[in-house]
């Protein structure tokens, strides 16, 4: 297991710095976010982010994410030309030591929430969802800016987008996810490159969306589109786990040796299709860590790990989901859990 932490480069108000102050921390997952989905990486921009972490003891193989294009997960005619241009940033980011590449298929929409700041009882505040809330809303008219929402889009480019997927339903949207797959899996295997697809978060659909990494059936079927180890998941406890129907402990146990990155936290089922965001360990939510870090452990997981959205704590304010303390927290307990249940497994 490698830990890691998310990073947003020279603006994120967690620097590099701070970062490398956490125990056993081992190097960053990072991005370059000033080119477009469906453009090209400059190997200046790559090398820049990997310079950095190094000069701060740490090292750049996770990428989060690659984003990959609206065009290709439609399946129009700009699809070829952005595929390849995704395969030539896979070769960009392989030249540069990356060896795990993080994206997501979720169409317009990334990981969504309802409330940015929900009160917790000890003082924290953290993201939480309500579907009832989020039915009430229409992307094209909703003032709240939520994380997820790609503000990169003017409302009549929005709804023009969501008058094409239209035509895209759940199984458009695999075949469309089958032509990407075919395309970028060899190239990833060419180069050493490990992809691993982010789950949906919510694990259901909103807006008349699609999303189909949901659930234990739609992953196996994923992974047999391209039966390749380079083709695999980042397992996200809390994307998965925000549906309790889905057995996180059994499915992190199948699917380990195809698991090259896991985000690992916490979340509190509080009604239907409703949960808040909590600190990491099994005691504080609805989610059995140890239990999910057993299942990797005894099932030979050897990726990298991050601990994901943390809580606002002790007064701090930073980019939602994304402080320091209750991170840095989070990173610590996961670390023991890990160094536990391994030490407990080598000496029986």
């Amino acid at each position: 297991m490698k830990m890691t932490f998310r990073w947003y480069g020279d603006d994120d108000p967690v620097t590099l710095q701070k970062i490398r102050q956490i125990p056993c921390m081992s190097g960053i997952v990072s991005a370059v976010y000033d080119v477009k989905p469906g453009g090209v990486w400059s190997m200046e921009s790559i090398l820049a982010i990997k310079q950095k972490a190094q000069a701060n003891g740490l090292v750049f193989e996770v990428v989060e994410s690659v984003p990959v294009a609206e065009d290709i997960k439609l399946g129009n005619e700009k699809a070829s030309l952005l595929i390849e241009n995704y395969c030539e940033n896979i070769r960009r980011l392989a030249k540069a030591g990356v060896k795990c590449i993080c994206y997501n298929f979720m169409p317009v929409f990334d990981w969504l929430r309802s409330e940015l700041e929900h009160q917790q009882p000890d003082g924290a505040n953290a993201l939480a969802f309500d579907n009832e809330t989020v039915l009430k809303m229409n992307p094209l008219t909703s003032e709240l800016s939520l994380p997820g929402w790609d503000e990169s889009y003017s409302k009549d480019a929005l709804k023009e987008l969501l008058h094409q997927y239209e035509a895209v339903d759940e199984e458009q949207l695999w075949r469309n996810l089958e032509v990407f797959l075919k395309a970028v899996i060899p190239v990833a295997k060419e180069c050493g490159v490990n992809m691993a697809i982010h789950p949906d978060d919510p694990p259901w659909g909103i807006f008349g969306l699609p999303r189909i990494i949901t659930n234990e059936k739609n992953l196996e079927r994923f992974l047999s589109i391209v039966d390749e180890p380079n083709n695999g998941l980042t397992f996200c406890t809390g994307s998965l786990g925000a549906n309790p129907d889905n057995d996180l402990v059994k499915m992190a146990g199948r699917f380990a040796p195809r698991i090259h990155f896991a985000h690992l936290r916490n979340i509190l089922h509080t009604g239907d299709k409703q949960f808040e965001e909590v600190a990491h360990p099994s005691a504080c939510g609805s989610l059995d860590m140890y239990g999910i870090v057993k299942a990797f452990c005894d099932n030979g997981f050897d990726g990298y790990v991050r601990p994901d959205h943390g809580r606002m704590i002790w007064g701090e304010t930073g980019r939602y989901g994304y402080g320091l303390y209750d991170r840095a927290l989070g990173a610590t307990y996961l670390t023991g859990l890990f160094e536990a249940i391994e030490r407990n497994g080598r000496e029986k």
